[in-house]
């Protein structure tokens, strides 16, 4: 049996749903990781005696002011919580585009055999 044209733009629809929420799910997650790296990093900074650490520059470690990378890491901190909630916004939208989509298809499906 063949569905209508409808139904079957419909599930293309909820196919690109999915993906999209499959890619939003993949970029929080490796952001939280990047975050929860940058938060242990200022942990780390903090517990440092030492008016000057060594940062990872490319390859090179490089001698810094401890001040200049704390502040660093925490304006990446910051950037990376913006990121992370704005993931999660994108990922509430799409999952009730996905549900209702979903609702739409379950009611147009019987009606259509």
């Amino acid at each position: 049996m063949e569905l209508p044209p409808q139904i079957q733009a419909q599930l293309m629809q909820l196919q690109q749903l999915q993906q999209q929420l499959q890619m939003i799910l993949m970029q929080k997650q490796s952001v939280e990781a990047e975050l929860k790296e940058s938060k242990k990093a200022l942990e780390e900074l903090e517990k440092s005696a030492s008016d000057e650490v060594y940062k990872l520059v490319g390859g090179l470690f490089v001698k810094r002011k401890k001040d200049d990378v704390k502040k660093e890491l925490e304006e990446k901190v910051e950037t990376l919580e913006l990121r992370v909630k704005t993931l999660e916004k994108q990922e509430e939208k799409l999952q009730s585009r996905l549900k209702e989509l979903q609702e739409k298809l379950q009611k147009m499906i019987p009606a259509a055999q």
